[in-house]
């Protein structure tokens, strides 16, 4: 291969990049600004914030959204091998068969684990209460 054979992406990087400059430039220079309060704050999802969320995301919440993230990479993948599918024959199909087993065994590792599981974890440690809990023992003390 030549240097002549990338000329078309080599072009179409540099028109992505003048596209986006200059949309940016144009926007920045002809856009109207009449900023007021209600367009200064935060919009979310069409509800409007009447307060601060009490705590801040889950790890959880992100879990699930690189686990997400990871499936879809995984459909990616199985794409191009459905399109050469009968150019790989049997090997092809061992491949993608052992593919799918180690996802199927990470999927079933996390639905283990709970990573899908919305609800509230509770204290499972032997000896623990939460604060809603209070043990008998201290409710004797406090009734005596």
């Amino acid at each position: 291969m030549t240097i002549a054979d990338y000329l078309p992406i080599l072009m179409m990087l540099v028109v992505g990049a003048l596209f986006g400059g200059v949309s940016m430039f144009v926007s920045k220079f002809l856009a109207p600004r009449r900023p007021t309060r209600t367009k200064l704050e935060p919009y979310e999802c069409g509800i409007v914030a009447d307060k601060e969320p009490p705590e801040r995301f889950p790890v959880r919440f992100y879990m699930v959204a690189m686990l997400f993230i990871l499936f879809d990479i995984e459909i990616v993948f199985m794409y191009p091998w459905a399109v050469a599918y009968g150019r790989l024959g049997v090997f092809g199909f061992v491949e993608m068969a052992v593919f799918l087993l180690i996802l199927l065994g990470a999927y079933a590792y996390i639905w283990r684990e709970g990573v899908l599981d919305w609800a509230p974890r509770r204290a499972l440690l032997v000896g623990s209460r939460s604060a809603s809990e209070p043990d008998a023992a201290h409710e004797a003390e406090k009734a005596a």
